[in-house]
């Protein structure tokens, strides 16, 4: 065991298209929770805002894979397509 910087453990897995559609996704995705958290707001319903939370972790996880250029189904050796 190592005392490695996660950044030196973390390789870059993706290719460029892959890293357009992560920051795209996540974008979306953030852009959706930002949404539903204005809408638990005006209406008041507490659930809403479990989703929104889950959509803006989301979001920012895919933002945060893009930035890196890491995919971490990759690095747990799921195939995907892009």
């Amino acid at each position: 065991m190592g005392n490695l910087a996660s950044e030196e453990r973390m390789e870059c897995n993706i290719d460029d298209q892959g890293v357009r559609f992560r920051r795209v996704w996540g974008i979306m995705v953030c852009s959706v929770g930002a949404v539903v958290g204005g809408l638990a707001w005006w209406s008041g319903i507490w659930w809403m805002w479990i989703i929104a939370g889950a959509c803006m972790a989301a979001g920012a996880f895919a933002i945060y894979e893009s930035r890196k250029k890491w995919c971490a189904l990759r690095a747990m050796g799921v195939k995907t397509r892009i």
